[in-house]
């Protein structure tokens, strides 16, 4: 239990869809936690990746959760409105970044051929661009950085930067902020003290411990939920089609949720 007048914590969806059953996780979990711990529970809307914004869902989404209860403390934060300080962020790491000209067919058949594993970037560039090749993206020189954290469902946890992720992205190479620095910029920003979400980002995490490091910033504790399959396996979402939330009928959803949260909901609430 965490001292009832510091803890924050925050939902923060992505504004490409509406809220599925697997976000409803996500958000309760988060929820709960927080208003278990007498603090305060923020959502920020991350519209980082403009392109894929579609429009209307953020507003979607945040009546979605009024609907089923989900009450947040504050103003939501919006990522789009938050660019300069991002840009800030990389000016600290610039002594730590380097530019990259390799595409994503580049890094396949690269880091294929060093490492085995088609998803690691095997740091091409990170010496200088190679011949005939432009700078497209901003990376990170992570080094032999060793990783670890206790999360508080997962358990110990350990991840070798190089070796498991290598030298990853913070300026994309259409010009906007990665995913990871903005989260770290903006969790920093907002006071946020404890993490929940859902297990699928649990890899990211060691990324964002060591960014934090570098800015000086201090690292949220974290707690990654197990996350909802469909039959094939796949995390529900909307990839793969996750039916959205039925907002008229919201129960049984919540019902669910807390079902496989641990909760011990009354049969009344379907």
């Amino acid at each position: 239990m965490t001292t009832t007048s510091t803890y924050t914590g925050r939902f923060a969806p992505s504004p490409t869809g509406p809220l599925h059953i697997g976000s409803l996780l996500a958000a309760t979990g988060s929820y709960l936690q927080a208003r278990a711990n007498g603090g305060r529970w923020l959502v920020r809307i991350e519209d980082l990746d403009l392109p894929r914004v579609v429009p209307g869902a953020a507003e979607r989404i945040l009546s979605t959760l009024e609907v089923f209860g989900l009450h947040w403390d504050g103003e939501v934060l919006y990522q789009s409105s938050r660019f300069p300080a991002y840009r800030a962020a990389l000016h600290q790491l610039r002594n730590q970044l380097y530019p990259c000209g390799c595409s994503r067919a580049d890094i396949r058949r690269q880091a294929a051929a060093v490492n085995g594993v088609a998803s690691i970037y095997p740091g091409t560039c990170r010496n200088g661009l190679p011949a005939g090749k432009h700078p497209r993206a901003l990376r990170i020189s992570t080094g032999e950085r060793e990783i670890s954290f206790h999360d508080l469902v997962q358990g110990k946890q350990h991840q070798n930067l190089q070796r498991e992720v290598g030298d990853f992205i913070l300026r994309r190479s259409d010009g906007l902020i990665a995913y990871q620095l903005a989260v770290v910029v903006d969790d920093a920003a907002q006071g946020v003290t404890e993490v929940v979400r859902g297990c699928d980002l649990l890899d990211s995490t060691p990324r964002q411990i060591f960014l934090q490091e570098l800015l000086g910033f201090p690292s949220p504790r974290y707690a990654h939920l197990p996350i909802i399959t469909n039959t094939l396996g796949q995390k529900l979402s909307k990839q793969t089609r996750a039916p959205a939330l039925d907002p008229e009928r919201p129960l049984p959803a919540l019902w669910k949720v807390l079902q496989l949260l641990g909760q011990h909901p009354p049969s009344e609430l379907l």
